[in-house]
């Protein structure tokens, strides 16, 4: 009996050693990211997943910004691409949800009449366990 026991304990040991223990997820967007304009302010919204043990994940959207005239063209200015918004989300059971708002800026300023325009928006998940970055880029102008 005491040998019947014995093997018992060490098959479910083995056994319990064969199985991969899954720390790291396999993070990827749930859906498509969605973004939003309000007069020059951007916002980005999505939600990850597969993110295993990660506790938070960090969010920039970036984007080429120019300054359109009411005729629609870009007087000389130095436009710039830059990080127009960022944010750190918590993660709760390898989930996340983020939605970060940000404005772009040029310089000169780009003030009334003319309006900001964006393009090559790219929103970047990033987190302490995962590499390469999460990366999702939207098509078009906004």
């Amino acid at each position: 009996m005491r040998r019947f026991i014995l093997l018992s304990v060490l098959a479910l040991v083995a056994a319990a050693l064969a199985v991969p223990v899954a720390w790291a997820g396999s993070p990827h967007f749930v859906g498509t990211p969605t973004i939003t304009r309000s007069g020059d302010a951007l916002t980005v919204s999505g939600k990850v997943a597969g993110l295993g043990a990660e506790t938070q994940i960090n969010v920039a959207v970036t984007a080429d910004v120019a300054c359109v005239n009411p005729g629609n063209n870009e007087p000389k200015a130095e436009n710039k691409g830059a990080t127009i918004a960022e944010g750190t989300f918590p993660v709760q059971n390898g989930k996340a949800n983020f939605s970060v708002t940000g404005t772009g800026t040029t310089s000169p300023n780009c003030s009334p009449p003319m309006t900001l325009r964006y393009s090559n928006v790219v929103v970047t998940v990033s987190g302490d366990s995962f590499d390469p970055d999460l990366v999702f880029a939207f098509s078009g102008t906004f």
